[in-house]
């Protein structure tokens, strides 16, 4: 199995090239990977590295209070990030928080063998499900403690097939599991794995942190003017299909929203579907905001911040493309509406179950619970405040997970 995976992997990086020619995103994810390993070029045999993987921007989230931790703890180290997704390493290939950032090398053994002699990492911190076999035999090879945090783990995954016991076994790479959930912990345990804690995750740990910085946006206090407003976040096609609808027929309210996709054509389509008078981001100077009704963010960065003037919160993604991140709006207390598919997402369930997060599934739910939330001024207050509520509760991964970094690097 093992030498089939390895032909598959160097027929599928043939094939993904040829792509590229015709697609902008592959183009980012082949030639973004020729680059990596001049990037890393820059790390010298007697630096000192730990290394952090993560897939796309949701997890790099999920690794910056580790990062912030580990920067702050052991400031002799380089920290090293490396990404999967273009959509992650595009929007944080700048980021001021490791001193090297690049994309993953394509999971080739020749690839992964430089790699890991390159990096020479202390410790590797793979953030919530990247498995590359030939890297996890690289850093089991080399003796590189290896950790995953914030992990979460499916029956349907295939480590736990019973004909998967070769991709089995590149998880002993692994010294210890910080998982999300105890249904993670039992699916290790049922196949002999048992260095395993339950930390929960770590992005609660960073959304916490939004309520002490300044969230204040002039512009957004202008346009809202003290009035009932929704903050649309990450909206995909799906998504705006109903936003648009029910903002047509609205009265009495203020929208904001902030797309997933930015580009020129995809926003002036989506002013151009509005009733209501719009402005967007890039229009606002000289404009006095409060004369409309629709707000367009056709920039990213914003979002977090703009949560704060929320009295609801619709998170995008929820119908096609993969649920965004609700915890944000969460930790401002306010209730959020998402779409129906959203059980790959544990913090979606718990809240769904709660009630704090309503799940709509077509423009008749879509209406009759944003109708309700504005209305029923008791019944929004209840479920943003459980919104509230769970967001404190499930502080404290990072701690947990920085108490075994720390013994790893002090050995």
């Amino acid at each position: 199995m093992t030498f089939l995976y390895n032909f598959i992997t160097h027929l599928t990086y043939f094939f993904l090239r040829i792509y590229a020619v015709f697609n902008k995103k592959m183009k980012l994810f082949v030639s973004g990977r020729e680059e990596s390993f001049q990037h890393l070029s820059s790390i010298k045999k007697s630096d000192r590295t730990i290394w952090f993987h993560v897939a796309s921007l949701g997890e790099f989230e999920q690794a910056i209070p580790i990062i912030e931790s580990t920067k702050e703890n052991w400031q002799d180290h380089k920290i090293i990030v490396t990404f999967f997704s273009p959509s992650g390493y595009e929007i944080r290939k700048n980021s001021k928080l490791a001193d090297v950032i690049c994309y993953l090398p394509f999971d080739t053994k020749a690839n992964m063998r430089s790699f890991v002699e390159l990096v020479h990492p202390e410790i590797a911190i793979i953030v919530k499900y990247e498995f590359w076999p030939n890297l996890l035999r690289q850093l089991k090879k080399q003796s590189i403690p290896t950790i995953l945090v914030s992990g979460i783990f499916r029956k349907n995954q295939i480590f736990f097939k019973s004909t998967a016991k070769w991709m089995r076994k590149s998880l002993t790479a692994f010294d210890h599991f910080f998982v999300q959930d105890m249904p993670s912990k039992k699916l290790l345990e049922s196949i002999d794995f048992n260095a395993i804690s339950i930390t929960g995750d770590t992005r609660f740990d960073r959304v916490s942190k939004i309520l002490e910085q300044d969230n204040t946006l002039p512009f957004i206090s202008e346009f809202t003017n003290n009035e009932y407003t929704i903050v649309a976040g990450s909206t995909w096609r799906e998504d705006e299909e109903l936003l648009v609808n029910y903002i047509n027929n609205s009265r009495g309210e203020k929208f904001i929203i902030a797309p997933h996709t930015v580009d020129t054509t995809s926003i002036q389509k989506l002013k151009g579907s509005l009733k209501k008078n719009t402005i967007l981001y890039s229009e606002k100077n000289g404009k006095n905001l409060s004369e409309y009704t629709v707000f367009i963010i056709d920039t990213i960065g914003l979002l977090t911040k703009i949560y704060s003037y929320a009295d609801i919160a619709y998170v995008g993604g929820g119908f096609k493309t993969g649920l965004h991140n609700i915890l944000e709006p969460a930790t401002f207390g306010i209730p959020i509406v998402i779409g129906p598919e959203y059980n790959k997402f544990r913090e979606a369930l718990d809240l769904v179950e709660l009630h704090g997060c309503i799940s709509i599934s077509n423009l008749s739910t879509f209406s009759s619970t944003f109708i309700r939330l504005k209305n029923d001024i008791n019944y929004r207050n209840e479920t943003g405040k459980i919104n509230d509520i769970y967001i404190r509760k499930n502080n404290g991964a990072t701690a947990q997970i920085m108490q075994y970094v720390n013994t790893q690097l002090s050995l």
